[in-house]
């Protein structure tokens, strides 16, 4: 699996790296963005590689809903972020989960076990 890391904070970034090896050492992060404009650059050109979006909300030049303005994005996206208020917000676009930092291996494995079994049980397109 290919995922992008959309996230400002390098320490965020290395955790959710190493528990995501954890997971499954086959997941590749293909990216690592840290702003709106950025994220919407990259996705611009490269969304197809993608097979899922770790995003936080707040990034250093804007919230990351910002991006879903300028780009469509149809791929699966889980939010981990600080800020619970978002919340509603998120599920508004591609999100499976939300996810509160600090991040745990627990809900992350959650998480993308809930995404494997979407893939699984949803007809795709």
């Amino acid at each position: 699996m290919k995922v992008v890391i959309i996230e400002d904070e390098k320490p965020a970034v290395k955790k959710l790296e190493n528990l995501l090896k954890g997971y499954n050492s086959r997941i590749e992060v293909i990216a690592k963005l840290i702003s709106v404009k950025e994220s919407v650059e990259w996705i611009s050109n490269y969304s197809d590689e993608v097979d899922l979006y770790f995003m936080d909300i707040r990034l250093t030049d804007g919230l990351s809903f910002d991006i879903f303005e300028k780009v469509n994005i149809n791929k699966p996206v889980i939010f981990i972020t600080a800020y619970n208020e978002y919340a509603i917000q998120a599920f508004k676009v591609n999100s499976i989960d939300y996810l509160l930092k600090p991040l745990s291996y627990k809900d992350l494995f959650r998480s993308l076990e809930k995404l494997k079994s979407l893939r699984d049980n949803l007809p795709s397109k």
